[in-house]
């Protein structure tokens, strides 16, 4: 195929991606899934390597991209198959996120897998929302090693899915719904195409991306570039956690070391390897022509080095509900601080580096039917050398949505009260860091709270001369609340969240952006 006629082929592969992420988003149940789009889906080849994707989720494609492999190999696979799983250290991420994978077969032979993987706010974690402050795996819910949902088109009875009675609960029946949609719709593809042009197409476009990324990673200044930067804290002890990595650049390729960063802590911002491995695909995705295909050639030259037993590498069963949501963000900051010694011109400030998790419901028949809620909240993004940060997004490891007021009020005994952008809270410069946002909740119900958040300590930093964004902030009935923590709350009690602004980028008197 020339470059034109693989274009062509990626965005048709593409599209049977978003075609399944329609499907899902229409057919779910929960404000999670269908409101705030948390939700990810992709293709891989016979083999597990990944060669289209919508655009979702980063924490959740890349860690995909980087794990499927193992998981596939592991099944003999027959035409209806299905598996689930969300063991973060069998290819998942951490509990919520479920991931189901089917096969799709041509003439009888395996042509690829259809995944996605969505999260779930009952994920049969005692604590409602199935984000704790936790201490071990067993804590954060039902842990779900790679199992046949399906066999051969049946459903496997055996098989207790949280939420699940007589069959499938409506999100989980969306997801596999999802799957068999993106199969009809692969399947339509080979048969106009045939098995040999396919399995040509896939090969000639990882060969096309990696050398694109050969290419962009060619036109860096080699060299080694260090950056540290620290998370607040693990929940359970005050001090911060350090990580750091070292970024060497040579040869069209790129190591990052991460074997320096902090031993595994007692809290849950731990994470399995593959949630590293997708930070690193999304900062070098950022700097890569946006017109390079996502698949795996397009990560081939990008190599990564962590230790086991550390913070970015831990061992089951350690806890790892927040290394998902708040350890992948704080990888973007780090990696990309190390990166901005390499491209001074091209690096903005940090993001708020923190997704703000809020999870609370009701597990007490004492009062009344179990609930669960879970949202992350938008924060500021960092200026850069194009201009000012924009305000209130979802960033970096993040592509979902603040869940829309109607939703919270329509679905839970909740009341949103404000929600509004949070002003001064971007750092100065002469591109200033975006505004966070404030978000305040009445509680009209008895309810169990938990709090997941980072930068409440450690500001977003600035480059170049540009002044930290400012902290985040979590209050209980205007008390401060820690960054990290589980609570009880009664009825008419009021949660304010206000998430971090982004740093600035150069100083009030540099007009170049060139560092003074």
């Amino acid at each position: 195929m020339n470059v034109v006629e693989l274009n062509l082929f990626a965005s048709r592969v593409a599209a049977i991606c978003d075609e399944m992420g329609v499907v899902l988003r229409r057919a779910a149940f929960s404000p999670n899934i269908k409101d705030r789009l948390d939700f990810s889906c992709a293709l891989f080849d016979a083999k597990g390597r990944i060669f289209a994707q919508a655009a979702h989720i980063p924490v959740h494609l890349g860690s995909m991209a980087y794990a499927m492999h193992d998981v596939v190999r592991r099944f003999e696979w027959v035409e209806g198959d299905m598996l689930v799983f969300n063991d973060p250290y069998l290819g998942g991420t951490h509990l919520p996120d479920v991931t189901l994978v089917a096969p799709a077969f041509h003439d009888g032979k395996l042509a690829g897998f259809v995944a996605n993987r969505a999260h779930h706010a009952n994920i049969g974690c005692d604590t409602p929302g199935s984000m704790p402050l936790s201490e071990t795996l067993a804590e954060e819910g039902q842990v779900i090693p790679p199992a046949l949902l399906y066999r051969a088109g049946e459903l496997q009875e055996d098989m207790q899915l949280p939420g699940s009675e007589n069959g499938l609960s409506g999100d989980f029946a969306a997801q596999a719904g999802a799957n068999k949609v993106g199969i009809a719709r692969l399947v339509d593809l080979l048969q106009g195409l045939g098995m040999e042009q396919y399995r040509a197409g896939i090969f000639q476009l990882n060969d096309y991306a990696e050398r694109i990324a050969r290419s962009a990673l060619g036109e860096l200044a080699e060299g080694e570039y260090r950056f540290r930067d620290f998370l607040d804290d693990d929940g359970f002890n005050d001090e911060p956690v350090p990580l750091e990595v070292v970024v060497r650049l040579r040869d069209g390729g790129a190591e990052l070391d991460f074997s320096a960063s902090a031993d595994q802590v007692r809290g849950n911002l731990n994470c399995p390897e593959p949630v590293v491995a997708a930070a690193a695909f999304y900062c070098f995705r950022c700097l890569f022509p946006e017109q390079a295909p996502v698949c795996d050639g397009l990560f081939r030259p990008v190599r990564l080095i962590t230790r086991k037993g550390s913070v970015l590498n831990a061992n089951s069963p350690a806890a790892v509900a927040a290394g998902n949501v708040e350890t992948s963000m704080r990888l973007v900051d780090l990696i990309f601080g190390a990166l901005a010694q390499a491209l001074p011109e091209r690096i903005p400030a940090a993001s708020q580096g923190t997704m703000n998790n809020v999870a609370m419901g009701n597990a007490d028949p004492a009062f009344g039917a179990r609930w669960d809620y879970y949202e992350t909240l938008a924060g500021g993004m960092g200026g850069g050398p194009l201009g000012p940060g924009p305000d209130a997004r979802h960033s970096h490891m993040t592509n979902t949505l603040n869940t829309p007021v109607e939703s919270v009020e329509m679905h839970y005994p909740l009341r949103v009260l404000r929600y509004a952008l949070r002003n001064g809270s971007g750092g100065a410069g002469r591109h200033p860091g975006g505004r966070g946002l404030e978000r305040e909740y009445e509680f009209l119900a008895p309810a169990s709270l938990s709090l997941l958040s980072e930068r409440r300590r450690i500001p977003p930093w600035g480059l170049q001369g540009g002044a930290p964004g400012k902290t985040g902030e979590n209050r209980l009935n205007d008390r401060p609340l820690p960054a990290k923590c589980t609570l009880n709350v009664a009825p008419g009690d009021r949660l304010s969240l206000a998430t971090p602004g982004g740093g600035g980028f150069g100083g009030a008197d540099d007009k170049t952006g060139h560092k003074m």
